[in-house]
């Protein structure tokens, strides 16, 4: 079965640039936590704010993240993300990352996160819970011909 896409576009504004007009490298890490969060919002139908409340989780701890950066992305330069999920496991899960421009790839990455519950009895701490079978089935497209970005 396919995974759920999720696609947005947006502009390259002057604050994620460097002084030479090129997007900072970290800016992109930001693109993609900014992209989870939103495929998550998009796949379960319920706002990243309530996350918590409805699932009975902390968050969504980033415990890997990575990045291949094949070809600059400049100031105001349109650019396509795509993100899913493409793997889970018992409590973590890897989201992968395509940013394009122009329809040519520009950076491809991906995070480890863990589906995190707080412990009852030392509330600052997250320990790694099992992803509901609810959740993962979310991700899971079952039209044989999914939209593409």
């Amino acid at each position: 079965m396919p995974d759920f896409l999720h696609c947005r576009s947006f502009t390259i504004e002057w604050g994620h640039c460097d002084p030479a007009g090129i997007v900072f490298n970290s800016r992109f890490f930001e693109f993609f936590d900014w992209s989870t969060w939103l495929l998550f919002e998009a796949a379960l139908g319920v706002p990243c704010r309530d996350l918590p409340a409805k699932f009975g989780i902390a968050s969504l701890p980033l415990v890997e993240a990575r990045a291949n950066f094949l070809k600059p992305v400049k100031l105001n330069d349109q650019v396509e993300i795509a993100s899913h999920v493409s793997e889970f496991r018992r409590s973590s899960f890897d989201v992968q990352h395509r940013l394009t421009v122009a329809g040519e790839l520009a950076v491809e990455g991906g995070e480890t996160r863990i589906w995190a519950m707080r412990i009852s009895d030392e509330p600052v701490k997250l320990k790694g819970a099992p992803v509901p079978t609810e959740v993962v089935e979310r991700f899971r497209i079952r039209d044989p011909h999914p939209p593409a970005c």
